[in-house]
């Protein structure tokens, strides 16, 4: 069967691959993953974007436990959401707080410590919605002498992900028998299909086990926490499960091509012990939905026949980049680097929604996304030929526009503010430094510039051209008329990318004057592009928006903290002073002179330990953009935890975000700038030495702003 599946792969690879420079099936083989032996930090994943299943070394999950303080085991969706029953009546207005900011009295969402039922309210609507670990499906692997097998007795491990056809083969022995899973991820659906080859299925020695979890209430949820059995249920019906948690209700699907039993073993536990055959084969294949499905479930051949179709297609379109031919040392990792987290990012954050941090592995933050990360997310699929990816979540912003509009008009604001910790609907999570964060703002202008300038199609303008126009009405109505200097601040009221400043006292920030000029200026050209007139206060705001503070002939991270550099609260966090020529062009505020100095000085005096894993992409664009390849390079390699590429793939922080993946995201857009260039660029691959050591083949890519 994987035969036949293989010749369909290589069928469309021959078709597709005729006029391509680059051999992307070998591009893609060669970085595949290969595992050959457990280690928590080096479980894999399949999926297709809104649904993704991460598996241990046995093909499945058979051992969450040991996984769960590495990379856990995982079966998540952007559907699965649940919520503790609000049995207090919490109200969101119990978690806002009153600050006297600019004259103006403005309340915002943050995290009260007191009176007693405002803290109570803060934990309830921080923790809740949160997202669901849907269930474990492992194998369960009864040895010689009778007992259960453990991870110690998985042995001969030889497992690899097969990229280009978006499966996990898993191959290992147990008291020297050996064992063959095959997993794959249907595209279009939520569920996987699953093959199983061994002698020990004659012996009815192996067995498919389904558990399923409770939510544990905590910022990480890994799934396995199993809390008080009677406050969920699991119901068996003929070829269904339905999953009852609270006002929560789910179902599994499952079908098998070999005769099975299954039985509800205890609470929670579901057990399909396969009838012996004659080749030792099971197949099986389980699928997950909000609703009770009415069709039957695609058994495990269709599931991967459809699968392998699609990754083959997603792999020969879009962008690709070839670095075979380099003789630099970092050359074969960073190629590594890009292909895994090219596949990582399909799978994790290609949803209808902005993704969490973590994606659909395990949660952080309670499984909320965060607005500020959603450029890093999803900016790269435009940057790699590959802008419908992106305009999925991006139309999520229509969803929650009246959210926004409802936090702009409490605060006395215009327009639009776009929420920070969210949910999918949009629902604002209480923060007291997300509250105040300003950056994610101008990202929706960002997409949407990106979505148009992909197409160049009018119908792009019409589609987002009142959340376009929302957003600059709420950025021209935020900044501070200043009297004395006759000049517009931001701030105060305000906390940077880099989010260890005050927001009562913080003002005129370098990176998000620049965002908010940038910002405004493409609003004012999608207003002109549709026949319609500039505004003339975007224009005052634009024209008249403070400069970017300065000092000692480098850029500031703020104009109130002049000691940025001297005081070390402040060289700790995001050098997101540098994203003023990072992710956006040249202004009329760049002094490049003065910037470059800003990095050197960053370099030297920085706590690299504090970063963050996109914060290496950033300094890598603004070495390119300064002509600095050797130092964009140096970015992408700075020896940081925070900056470490797991065997998987996954960008590593600390023990707490074992992944995360606006690292990933990050460095594809880094990348694409580094070959593709930006506009008015003249330097081929400007973001690579031209000292020979460096051979880079491309194609596909799209150069940035």
């Amino acid at each position: 069967m994987k035969k036949w599946i293989l010749l369909i792969a290589g069928s469309l690879f021959i078709h597709s691959s005729r006029a391509q420079a680059i051999n992307r099936y070998d591009l893609v083989h060669r970085n595949n993953p290969h595992i050959d032996k457990a280690d928590p930090l080096s479980s894999l994943s399949v999926g297709n974007g809104h649904f993704a299943f991460t598996v241990d070394v046995t093909g499945l999950q058979s051992f969450p436990a040991y996984y769960e303080k590495g990379v856990p085991l995982g079966t998540q969706s952007e559907w699965g959401w649940h919520s503790f029953p609000n049995t207090e009546n919490y109200r969101r207005e119990e978690t806002l707080k009153e600050y006297d900011l600019n004259g103006k009295k403005i309340t915002y969402c943050v995290q009260v410590k007191e009176p007693e039922r405002s803290r109570k309210a803060v934990d309830y609507f921080r923790i809740n919605p949160h997202r669901l670990q849907l269930g474990n499906i492992g194998l369960e692997i009864t040895k010689k002498d009778g007992t259960l097998a453990t991870i110690e007795d998985i042995k001969n491990v030889d497992q690899i992900l097969d990229m280009w056809g978006g499966f996990i083969e898993s191959r290992f022995t147990i008291d020297g028998v050996w064992v063959k899973v095959l997993t794959y991820a249907h595209q279009q659906q939520d569920g996987i299909g699953v093959e199983i080859s061994s002698q020990l299925l004659k012996e009815k020695r192996i067995a498919i086990k389904l558990h399923f979890p409770y939510p544990n209430g905590d910022f990480k949820d890994a799934g396995t926490f199993d809390g008080d059995s009677t406050k969920h249920q699991t119901v068996l019906n003929d070829g269904l499960i339905h999953r009852i948690l609270d006002t929560t209700n789910y179902y599994v699907q499952y079908g098998f091509m070999q005769p099975a039993n299954i039985t509800l073993r205890r609470a929670h536990d579901v057990v399909v012990q396969p009838t012996p055959t004659a080749d030792s084969v099971f197949s099986a294949s389980f699928y997950f939905s909000k609703n009770k499905p009415r069709a039957a479930a695609p058994d495990f051949v269709a599931t991967a026949a459809n699968c392998t179709t699609a990754w083959v297609k997603f792999w020969t379109t879009g962008g690709a980049i070839d670095l075979s031919g380099s003789t630099n040392e970092r050359a074969k990792e960073l190629e590594r680097r890009i292909v895994l987290s090219q596949y990582l990012t399909r799978i994790q954050c290609a949803a209808d929604f902005p993704p969490q941090e973590t994606g659909l592995t395990y949660n952080s933050w309670y499984g909320k996304p965060h607005l500020e990360m959603h450029w890093w997310h999803a900016v790269h699929y435009a940057l790699w030929g590959r802008p419908e990816l992106m305009e999925k979540s991006l139309d999520w912003y229509f969803k929650v526009a009246n959210g926004a509009r409802d936090i702009a008009k409490r605060q006395g604001f215009e327009g639009l503010r776009w929420q920070k910790m969210t949910d999918h609907d949009g629902k604002e999570a209480p923060s007291s430094v997300g509250a105040f964060l300003i950056w994610q703002e101008p990202h929706l202008i960002y997409m949407a510039e990106l979505a148009y300038r992909a197409k160049k199609d009018k119908k792009i303008l019409q589609k987002y051209k009142d959340l376009v126009f929302g957003t600059a009405a709420f950025m021209a109505s935020f900044p501070t008329w200043d009297p004395v200097n006759k000049r517009y601040n931001l701030g105060k009221g305000l906390i940077p990318a880099q989010e260890c400043f005050d927001p009562v006292h913080t003002f005129n920030p370098t990176y998000e004057l620049a965002y908010w000029q940038w910002a405004l200026t493409v609003a004012q050209q999608w207003r002109e592009r549709l026949g319609m007139p500039r505004e003339k206060k975007w224009d005052n705001i634009i024209k008249n928006l403070s400069k970017w503070p300065q000092a000692n002939g480098v850029y500031l991270a703020t104009e109130s903290t002049p000691d940025c550099y001297t005081n070390e609260r402040y060289i700790t966090d995001h050098p997101a002073v540098l994203g003023a020529y990072s992710t956006l062009p040249a202004c009329d505020r760049l002094d490049t002179t003065v910037m470059k100095n800003t990095y050197n000085l960053i370099l030297k005096v920085w706590k690299w330990e504090t970063t963050w894993g996109w914060d290496f992409p950033l300094m890598a664009m603004t070495a390119t953009r300064l002509h600095m390849p050797d130092k964009a390079l140096d970015a992408l390699f700075m020896p940081v935890k925070t900056n470490t590429f797991l065997l998987n793939g996954h960008n590593y922080q600390d023990d707490r975000l074992t992944i995360y993946l606006p690292g990933n995201g990050g460095l594809l857009s880094a990348i694409a700038m580094m070959c593709a260039g930006y506009d008015n660029n003249k330097t081929d691959n400007p973001g690579f030495p031209k000292d020979g050591s460096w051979k880079v083949k491309w194609e596909g890519l799209k150069p940035m702003f």
